[in-house]
Parts: C-alpha cells; structure tokens; sequence
C-alpha cells in the first residue's frame, strides 16, 4: 500500500514537473492521457485503502449482532410484531418498484413498518421510494436510522450511494457502491450497485468503466432492463450511436410492457427523430 502512494506521488510530481515545461500540444495530448491514468489508479488507491477498514468494521457489526443475540429481550406483552405480514408488504413494495410506482411503493412499506416497526429491509427501501420522488432530506433521514442500526446493511449502503450520486457527490458515492460490491452480503444489493456505479462512471465521462458496470449489472440481473436503458445513454454520450440503438433495441424487445422497456422504446423513436436522450433523468 505504502508503494503504491509513493508509486503515485512520484507520477503527480512528474507531470508537475512535465505541465511546467511549456509542454507541446503533442506533449500535452500525452499529458492528459497519463493524468486520466493517475485518476483511475489514485481512485483504486482510496478505495483499496478502505478495504482493511471495511474489514474490521464488518467484524465489529458480526460482534454486535453476536452481542444482540446472546443479550436476553424484554418483550411487552400487549406488543405484536408480524414478520410474516410485513415481508408480504415488503415483496408488494418491491413490485410497485418495479412499476415505476414509487409513490404506491411508499405505502407498501410504510405498513410493513407498521406490522414490524425497526425493520431494516423495509426502512431501507421506504428510503428509496422516497428518493425516486426526490425527497432527499426524507430520505437521508430515513437511512441514517439504518445505517445507525447496522452500519454495514448492503441495501442501505447502494441506496445511499444512489441518493449521492443524485446529489452530485460522486466521489462518495463511488466509497458506498464500491464497498457494497467488495463485501457482496447481498444479491440485490450488489446488482444495483453495479448499476449506480455505473451511471457514476456515466456522469463523470468515463465511458468505459460505465459500461463495464452495465453489463455485469444486466450480467446479474438479466431482468434489470433500466441496465440497457442506462447502457445506451453511456454509448450516446461517447458518440457510439449505433451501440446505443443496439442497447435500447434489447431493452425494448426484453419487455415492452415493462416501464423501463417502454422507455427503451420511446427512446429509439426520439433518437429516430433527430432528439437527444437527456443528461439526466
């Protein structure tokens, strides 16, 4: 570890030292190729780093939950929590997701809550019903609650890297999504992140890493057809047209009933008539 910061160091002072010698435009062509390298390699650097960290923090949530277990439960008896309800509303909810419903989406786990208060799964996703109706604040809230619980929780990590990613801290954003796909607890999880990181990489012009977390999200979750709708923007922004059409083609024809099917759909009848896809959605 300590190699590689020297290893990087010593590449910054180079180019330093390159840019203040009134470089060619051949030179500087060179220049900006070796500094989008540095980037890539000083951003795996910050998230190796974290590794050990995430590590022994992954020990100390596995101790609390030990701790929890062994400790004995004061229950009032009047209380009654239905587990088995709650994941019924919980799965109703996934579904509205699926809809594009997230107002409906709300509800479903609102009184998954209600029938098991504290619930981890159903709180993270009210969390993300609340962010696609870009409710920020609420959403953040209700994560914190989470996260406050189990620091570790995958699900809550990838909605919160989402939430970052639409608040423009990218740098951030790619912390959370990338420690969710390094500790890979939970399949859900992990497949939106890929996603997220992905549109991330979008955001910031990389195209390439873009893509390469498109494909193992839809390589995860062939269902996942906002991958090919988010596939074929990364292609558009980097002036591959016809990869675009090809990505939003496979959308459309996977399902064109399906919300982001039908976005695939409308998308390539834009795009035939001369329109743009848009920057942001």
């Amino acid at each position: 570890m300590s190699y590689l910061r020297s290893d990087l160091h010593t590449r910054v002072d180079a180019i330093q030292e390159a840019l203040a010698a009134a470089p060619t435009p051949d030179d500087r062509e060179q220049l900006k190729q070796q500094i989008a390298a540095l980037f890539r390699d000083a951003e795996a650097a910050s998230i190796e780093a974290r590794a050990l960290k995430d590590s022994v923090t992954a020990l100390i949530d596995r101790w609390k939950q030990l701790d929890r277990a062994a400790a004995p439960v004061a229950t009032a008896p009047s209380a009654r929590i239905d587990h088995l309800g709650a994941s019924t509303f919980i799965e109703k909810g996934w579904s509205k997701l699926s809809l594009d419903d997230a107002a409906g989406a709300e509800l479903a786990f609102c009184r998954a809550l209600e029938l098991a208060p504290g619930g981890n799964e159903a709180e993270t996703l009210l969390g993300w019903a609340q962010m696609l109706q870009q409710r920020s604040d609420e959403a953040l809230a209700t994560l914190q609650r989470v996260l406050a619980r189990d620091p570790a929780y995958p699900l809550a990590l990838t909605t919160m890297g989402a939430l970052l990613l639409k608040e423009g801290r990218y740098g951030e954003a790619i912390e959370q999504l990338s420690r969710v796909i390094r500790l890979d607890l939970d399949r859900k999880a992990t497949l939106y992140a890929h996603l997220y990181l992905g549109m991330v990489y979008r955001e910031r012009e990389m195209y390439d890493d873009a893509e390469t977390f498109f494909r193992k999200a839809l390589e995860l979750g062939p269902n996942l057809l906002q991958g090919w709708y988010e596939l074929g923007r990364a292609h558009w922004f980097a002036a591959r047209f016809d990869d675009a059409i090809m990505a939003w083609r496979a959308g459309a024809e996977a399902s064109r009933f399906s919300p982001w099917g039908k976005r695939c759909t409308e998308m390539l009848g834009h795009v035939a008539q001369g329109g743009v896809p848009p920057r942001f959605d």
